[in-house]
């Protein structure tokens, strides 16, 4: 291990922790020093290889904190286990890079960091989708350019969204944020697909619309789609939120794509792989109308040929999380899970998670995946 590349904090600590990234805030590293961990901290914004992550490991290495750009597997979970690891978190809320199955076969319980990037990353979807409606990348780059001589009637026309229907993908946590959002902010209709209904969202809509009602305003409309393929062809906007799976890898592909309006809006801040992304490309060379907000790419951080230079796709890298509470907030639970397990603490397993940051934590590890499977106990007040 290159020393030159990490530092450690807590030095005295007598059980030691890997982890593969420097994480903002303070608070997770009370969570771990409290819990007698030696903290050993990567601070090369390179990604590491499983080569690397097991040379960190050593001869002894008591749990781990990696990042969704690490392909936590059979091997690494191996290494762990022989390095007589008890513990490993993900710094995210998705694990589609995480083998959890492999984890459970070792005995490793898997956390990840829900609940703090709900409204986050569904205004970062927000923002993408008025950005691109609006051309703003397209015209922050005219006036950079020292193009903009005045004010013109027909200079970068965009989409209104007002009334217009929207189309979720995913209506779990984040994806039903944005729906509030866009519908309560800008009174569109919803059309949402999602493989369990949505009874909260549908409810919730329904009573806005009593209160739209009450206001002698018109009221908006929700339904679930049957197929994603229905819900391509009546929305003029369509935000991404879904898990990536085998069942979503590609899920919009070039067949389905040509079923979109030629004007509709494509954001994702999900993952990359569930568009395919070089027919993507292709739609939108073909298409000038079409626009697309992405937050995340199939070959990340690479971008395939020709999305850079599309006028009408904007491209963040990756940024959907990345406020301080929320990244702050991802550390202290990933370290919260760390530290609970490696002390004997249940599994908190509620969607709740605020207690832990902020006051007294209760003495629980916040979300353990496979908790279950490996029959750790679940608090109890």
């Amino acid at each position: 291990m290159d020393s030159n590349k990490w530092k450690i904090h807590n030095a005295s600590g007598s059980k030691r922790v890997i982890v593969t990234k420097e994480l903002p805030g303070d608070r997770w590293l009370d969570f771990l020093t409290a819990a007698d961990c030696k903290i050993e901290i990567c601070t090369s914004p390179e990604v590491l290889s499983s080569q690397e992550i097991k040379a960190a490991f050593g001869d002894r290495c008591d749990a781990a904190i990696g990042q969704l750009t690490e392909p936590w597997g059979d091997e690494l979970f191996a290494a762990l286990k022989t390095a007589g690891g008890t513990a490993y978190s993900n710094y995210a809320v998705g694990f589609n890079n995480v083998d959890v199955d492999a984890a459970t076969q070792h005995g490793i319980p898997v956390g990840n960091t829900p609940g703090v990037l709900t409204e986050t990353t569904a205004q970062m979807a927000v923002a993408l989708t008025f950005a691109v409606a609006r051309r703003v990348g397209e015209a922050e780059r005219f006036l950079r350019d020292g193009k903009y001589h005045g004010w013109l009637p027909t200079l970068f026309l965009g989409n209104l969204l007002w009334r217009k229907t929207l189309g979720i993908i995913g209506a779990g946590r984040i994806g039903s944020a944005y729906a509030h959002m866009m519908v309560e902010g800008h009174k569109m209709n919803l059309i949402y697909y999602d493989v369990h209904p949505n009874a909260d969202l549908e409810n919730h809509i329904a009573r806005y619309n009593d209160f739209l009602t009450a206001q002698d305003r018109p009221p908006v409309s929700c339904k679930r789609a049957k197929t994603v393929e229905e819900l391509l062809q009546e929305a003029d906007c369509v935000s991404i939120h879904t898990i990536l799976d085998e069942s979503t890898h590609h899920l919009i592909n070039a067949q389905r794509l040509a079923l979109m309006k030629y004007d509709a809006i494509l954001v994702n801040t999900s993952r990359g792989p569930v568009i395919d992304e070089a027919a993507l490309v292709a739609h939108c060379q073909k298409q000038p109308d079409f626009k697309a907000g992405l937050d995340v790419f199939e070959d990340e951080p690479d971008l395939k040929p020709g999305l850079i230079d599309l006028d009408n796709v904007v491209i963040v890298p990756h940024i959907a999380s990345a406020t301080s509470w929320t990244r702050q907030g991802m550390a202290t639970l990933a370290a919260a899970n760390v530290a609970g397990i490696l002390q004997g603490y249940p599994a908190w397993q509620r969607q709740d998670i605020t207690p832990f940051l902020e006051g007294d934590a209760p003495k629980a590890a916040p979300s353990i995946l496979n908790a279950e499977a490996l029959k750790i106990p679940v608090y109890k007040d």
